[in-house]
C-alpha cells in the first residue's frame, strides 16, 4: 500500500495511534494489522479472570473500529519482514480445525509502526510455563474463569462428604496485576455464593495466596501506597507472602527457594513482563532486554521509517529516563507519533522535540469499590497519595479515557450508560 502507515498491534497504545491517524488522514492511508479480532484494555484482564467483566460485552471489533476511524483492518500475525522492500509478512490465519481461513500475505508499509506489547518471563522457573497461567490476552484470562468455575463447582458438590473440599489459588507477583487479580477474585468469590455455590465459605474455602520476590508488594509504587493495598488484601483475607523467591510449579503446588509448599489448583504469573520473541527475527537493534531499540523520537535505531512503542520498545526518553512498561507511556508515545507523522505528511521538518515521559501517578484497582495509588507525579512535582473511592472513579476515568479515544466522546458517554445499565439486568458475575 503506497503512502500508507501500518501500525502493528492492537494494544492500548497501537489502537489509539490508527484511530487517531485515521481519522486524519483518511480511508486506504492507515492498517492496523492484529492477531485478534477484537480489543480488550490490557488493564481490565484481571476483571475478565475474575468473571466481573464479561470480554464478550466489553470487546470492542477491530472491524467495526476501522470502519468507524478510516482505517483498514488485517487479521493476523506479523511474522516477518522485508524493511528493504518496505513490506511485511502477516501470518496465514486457519481455524478450529486448522482449516485455511486467510492465506500468508504481504503488507507494504511507507511508514511502519511497531507496538506488539510483551508476553510473560518466566525467568526459567521449572514448570512456570506448563503449570502457570499467564494473563498475555483475553482468551487467557478467559481460560482461567472456567477453570476457576469447574473448580469452584466440583468443591461445592463435594463439600458435604468433605468439608475441606475448595479451592486454592496462588498468584506470583506482588505487582499491579497481582495485587489487583487478588482483590478482584476476593470480591466474585463472595458473589459467587448467591449464584450456586452457597456451601462454599468465600473467605475459607477460596483461598487466595499472593507471593513476591521484594520485600513488599508494589515495591516501584511509594510504600504508603504499598501498606494501604497490604492491609486491604489482608482484611479480605488473602494471604501475603513477601521475599518470597519461587523454586518450582508443579501442577497442584508451588514451592518457594526455602522449601516451603502452597497448595495450588489455579496458578497465575503475574512476575514479569518480556518482549515477544519474534522482534529478534525481524533484522532490527535489539536492547539488552530483548525490546526494539529505539531513540527518543521512536524511530528504531539505524531506521528512518521504522516506529515502535509500548511495552516492545527500550527507550530512553529526551531527559534520559528509561521509559516504564505502562499503558500510560503507550498512550502518550502514540499521541507523540500522531504528532510526528503528520508532520511527515504535510512535508513539514520533523518535531525538534524528543519524546519525554511524564508519570501522572499510578493507580491499583482494589475491586469495583475502592483503589489505593498516587496521583500527579511530576505535574505538579508532587505526589499525592489517594484511597477508596475517589481512587476508584480516577481509576474508571482511565478506561473511559482510553475509549474516549477510539471511540470518541458521544459514543464513550452512550457505552459507560449502557453499561451500566446492562449491569443492572445481569448476573454481577459471568456464570458461564
Amino acid at each position: 500500500m503506497a503512502d500508507s502507515v501500518v501500525v502493528v498491534g492492537g494494544g492500548a497504545g497501537g489502537l489509539e495511534l490508527a484511530c487517531k491517524l485515521g481519522r486524519k488522514l483518511g480511508p486506504g492511508r492507515v492498517s492496523l494489522v492484529d492477531c485478534r479480532l477484537f480489543h480488550v484494555w490490557k488493564p481490565s484482564l484481571h476483571e475478565v479472570a475474575a468473571g466481573t467483566l464479561d470480554m464478550h460485552q466489553e470487546g470492542l471489533s477491530y472491524l467495526m473500529l476501522a470502519h468507524d476511524n478510516g482505517f483498514d483492518f488485517v487479521y493476523g500475525d506479523m511474522v516477518a519482514l522485508d524493511a528493504e522492500a518496505h513490506t511485511i509478512t502477516v501470518g496465514a490465519v486457519h481455524g478450529e480445525k486448522n482449516d485455511l481461513i486467510i492465506p500468508r500475505r504481504a503488507v507494504s508499509y511507507s511508514r511502519l509502526v511497531i507496538a506488539v506489547g510483551s508476553t510473560a518471563n518466566y525467568f526459567g522457573i521449572p514448570g512456570a510455563e506448563e503449570h502457570a497461567l499467564a494473563l498475555n490476552g483475553p482468551e487467557d484470562a478467559e481460560r482461567f474463569r472456567l477453570r476457576m468455575l469447574k473448580i469452584m463447582a466440583l468443591a461445592d458438590l463435594q463439600k458435604q462428604s468433605r468439608p475441606g473440599a475448595g479451592l486454592d489459588i496462588v498468584i506470583i507477583g506482588g505487582g499491579a496485576t497481582g495485587v489487583e487479580l487478588a482483590a478482584e477474585l476476593r470480591e466474585a468469590s463472595k458473589v459467587h455464593g448467591n449464584y450456586g455455590f452457597r456451601r462454599l465459605d468465600p473467605d475459607r474455602d477460596v483461598r487466595i495466596t499472593l507471593l513476591e520476590g521484594a520485600p513488599r508488594i508494589l515495591e516501584p509504587l511509594q510504600e504508603k501506597v504499598s501498606k494501604a493495598a497490604s492491609n486491604l488484601l489482608h482484611e479480605r483475607h488473602v494471604k501475603v507472602v513477601t521475599g518470597c523467591r519461587v523454586a518450582r510449579i508443579e501442577a497442584d503446588r508451588v514451592e518457594d527457594s526455602a522449601g516451603n509448599h502452597y497448595p495450588a489448583d489455579l496458578c497465575v504469573w503475574a512476575a514479569g513482563i518480556k518482549a515477544p520473541a519474534f522482534l529478534a527475527t525481524l533484522g532490527l537493534p535489539l536492547a539488552k532486554g530483548g525490546q526494539l531499540d529505539v531513540d527518543a523520537d521512536l524511530l528504531v535505531r539505524g531506521q528512518r521509517d521504522i516506529y515502535a512503542l509500548g511495552d516492545c520498545a527500550f527507550c530512553v526518553d529526551g531527559e534520559g529516563g528509561q521509559v516504564p512498561p505502562r499503558a500510560q507511556s503507550a498512550h502518550q508515545q502514540a499521541d507523540y507519533l500522531v504528532d510526528v507523522l503528520m508532520r511527515i505528511e504535510a512535508g513539514k521538518p520533523p518535531n525538534p522535540q524528543p519524546y519525554v515521559y511524564k508519570d501522572y501517578g499510578s493507580l491499583v484497582s482494589l475491586g469495583t469499590r475502592s483503589s489505593v495509588g498516587s496521583l500527579m507525579g511530576s505535574l505538579f512535582r508532587a505526589t499525592w497519595f489517594v484511597e477508596g473511592l475517589f481512587a476508584r472513579m480516577m481509576y474508571a476515568s482511565l478506561h473511559l479515557m482510553h475509549h474516549q479515544a477510539v471511540l470518541g466522546t458521544v459514543r464513550t458517554g452512550v457505552l459507560a450508560v449502557a453499561r451500566f445499565l446492562v449491569k443492572r439486568a445481569t448476573p454481577l458475575v459471568k456464570l458461564h
